[in-house]
């Protein structure tokens, strides 16, 4: 984290020169680059910011309040609410849908009633978990499958285009084979879709508590890409490749946040 930080750091400085910087004849520019790289010292209560505000931004409760008492820095949200955000985005990594709406509900009941298609979300995401019981059960009951789509979905696919898309591509999957599905289709019952729907709703809840939808290391990496790119365009000279500076960084290993990723 700290070379990502240093990096972004001296390409905003190059950008702000519109000459090209120059090797010298006798030390390579990577290795030019690098000692300038090493000059630029961040502040280790920047970095310490960083890693509590990703903590809790992607909820991780008992690792951000631990973190926070370590470095003596006031905690960004309570803990109770990173909590909550995780019970809910780890009942929706666990395909138990129905409860993770419950929760949702419990906590910030607006969420849902502000954004149908999120709401239209779950409830899909809730009948791809009803179809994938069905097709994992031998001599499954196909029954409330059927009766979920047509009471929590049909009334409400009219409404958007890509709301019925969606549906009916769901409902082909009591159609085909689960092993023989074309590549659009096997991903609806792809996990990557429990993640996708669950970090919409964490960015849903943080909107609703007035905070920031992703973390801020997440932006950091996004301007370190424009910046890079900032560079090149104008022909200013770095080397080809330039590593993130993120290899060293490990996610905590919470035994208390089950939060799955």
């Amino acid at each position: 984290m700290v070379g990502s930080i240093t990096y972004l750091m001296l390409l905003f400085r190059l950008t702000s020169h519109k000459t090209s910087s120059t090797a010298s004849t006798t030390t390579p520019l990577r290795h030019a680059f690098e000692r300038r790289v090493e000059e630029v010292k961040p502040m280790k209560s920047d970095i310490n910011a960083l890693i509590l505000d990703y903590l809790t931004t992607e909820g991780y409760p008992s690792a951000a309040a631990k973190f926070s008492k370590e470095a003596n820095l006031k905690p960004r949200q309570e803990e109770d609410s990173v909590r909550a955000r995780q019970k809910i985005q780890h009942f929706i990594h666990l395909g138990s849908i129905q409860d993770a709406i419950d929760a949702l509900n419990e906590l910030e009941p607006q969420v849902l009633d502000n954004n149908p298609s999120l709401h239209f979300a779950l409830l899909r995401l809730q009948l791809v978990e009803l179809i994938r019981t069905y097709n994992s059960t031998p001599n499954g009951d196909i029954g409330p499958a059927l009766n979920f789509a047509s009471e929590q979905l049909a009334p409400r696919a009219p409404t958007n285009p890509e709301f019925l898309e969606d549906l009916e591509q769901t409902m082909a999957l009591l159609v085909f084979p689960s092993d023989k599905l074309e590549p659009t289709l096997a991903a609806i019952l792809d996990p990557n879709l429990r993640r996708s729907v669950a970090d919409r709703v964490n960015k849903a809840i943080l909107i609703c508590h007035d905070q920031r939808r992703d973390a801020a290391i997440r932006n950091l990496v996004r301007l370190r890409a424009w910046a890079e790119n900032a560079v090149r365009d104008r022909n200013i000279e770095v080397p080809a490749r330039i590593e993130l500076g993120l290899d060293s960084i490990e996610l905590p290993e919470n035994g208390n946040d089950a939060m799955v990723t």
